[in-house]
């Protein structure tokens, strides 16, 4: 049941600043508020398994400090199915996985929302750095209709709609971004002022189920097949031996053990023969890609119909969007950069904006120049 007819809101409590200040301007801006907190898997025997019992603790003692109801939602088994095996999987087949937008669509708001909205949740609500906008449009009849619109956040270093590119008009209607207007800072002002022992937390990993800065050992530890191969230049020219395919991706320096002369760039995985091709060209024309295919596309609201059509898009989070143009193709979706971008991989994602809105994206499928 409600209470006093306020709209019920569940917000992802991590133990983490961010969802701390989401929690207290929600209770701020008058809804019930209720953290909620997604139990998801970790590595058994790794650090971040204690850190998980640590970080649920921590999530309960600010609901606690808060005055807000407390749940836990125990994910760990979907989680694992749905965005571990996936990165797996698409690191074994040579691609490049972005896990977190697997996330966010899977878990964050897949699961998670339907739980929530089930419990009796009006609205979730996320620590994202992002904003939702809504504006009156006319629909083919003429008459008005609200369209819910993804924008990018006022902290530009923070930013996160990246990764939020699945959300469509359901989803959006149904969440509140509160962060989207303020600063890490001021998030950080906001916990500190309500007395949140987080309020200094240092930052997260980028990927929370990996304790290593780099993937390879975890891969190992996983299973992923890894076979060493020859390291080869692109005259076919055996250099060294590499330690197994997936530990490399495109454009890496790092890991590539062939004494005496170098550095030396990853330019191609070739899985066919189980051969990594390296140059010392840091700038290396196989490096560079312009044009490239997507598949699994969403558009966050109306898709675009009128092609070729102009926008701006990033294959990576940290980057600064380009011009492009979304071209068709033999039926399929391809995008055309204005200029070069460097070691751009098939399972990254490319996301469209508009000015600060993004429009939509989806994942790269084949490298086409």
């Amino acid at each position: 049941m409600k209470k006093n007819n306020l709209s019920k809101v569940f917000v992802g409590i991590s133990g983490g600043v961010d969802s701390a200040a989401s929690a207290i301007l929600l209770k701020e801006q008058g809804y019930e508020v209720v953290g909620a907190h997604m139990k998801l898997w970790k590595e058994k025997g790794s650090p971040l398994e204690a850190k998980a019992k640590e970080e649920e603790k921590n999530a309960r003692h600010i609901a606690e400090d808060l005055g807000i109801d407390f749940v836990t939602m125990d994910l760990r088994k979907e989680f694992k199915e749905e965005v571990v095996n996936y990165f797996l999987e698409e690191y074994a087949r040579g691609l490049t996985p972005n896990p977190c937008v697997r996330c966010n669509r899977e878990i964050k708001f897949g699961l998670f929302a339907k739980k929530a909205i089930g419990m009796g949740a009006d609205f979730i609500a996320t620590g994202h750095y992002a904003r939702i906008r809504k504006t009156k449009i006319k629909n083919g009849k003429g008459a008005e209709e609200i369209s819910y619109r993804l924008l990018k956040a006022k902290d530009k270093n923070k930013d996160q709609s990246y990764f939020l590119y699945n959300l469509n008009q359901k989803l959006l209607k149904k969440t509140i971004f509160p962060l989207g207007n303020f600063t890490k800072e001021e998030a950080r002002v906001i916990a500190k002022k309500n007395g949140v022992f987080v309020y200094d937390k240092s930052e997260s990993q980028e990927i929370c189920f990996i304790a290593e800065k780099y993937y390879g050992e975890f891969l190992k530890r996983q299973k992923v097949k890894m076979k060493a191969g020859e390291i080869v230049n692109e005259g076919g020219c055996v250099l060294g031996e590499h330690r197994g395919l997936p530990f490399y991706t495109l454009g890496q320096r790092r890991d590539i053990r062939i004494g005496g002369t170098g550095p030396y760039f990853v330019v191609g995985l070739d899985y066919k023969n189980n051969r990594l091709i390296v140059s010392c060209d840091f700038d290396n024309e196989k490096l560079l890609t312009q044009k490239f295919t997507l598949r699994n596309i969403n558009w966050v609201g109306d898709r675009l119909s009128d092609f070729p059509a102009k926008i701006k898009t990033k294959v990576r989070y940290r980057m600064e969007e380009a011009p492009a143009i979304i071209l068709k193709e033999r039926n399929k979706a391809v995008v055309k950069l204005s200029r070069k971008s460097r070691a751009v991989m098939p399972g990254q994602s490319a996301v469209f904006y508009l000015r600060n809105q993004v429009l939509g994206g989806g994942i790269i499928d084949k490298i086409l120049e």
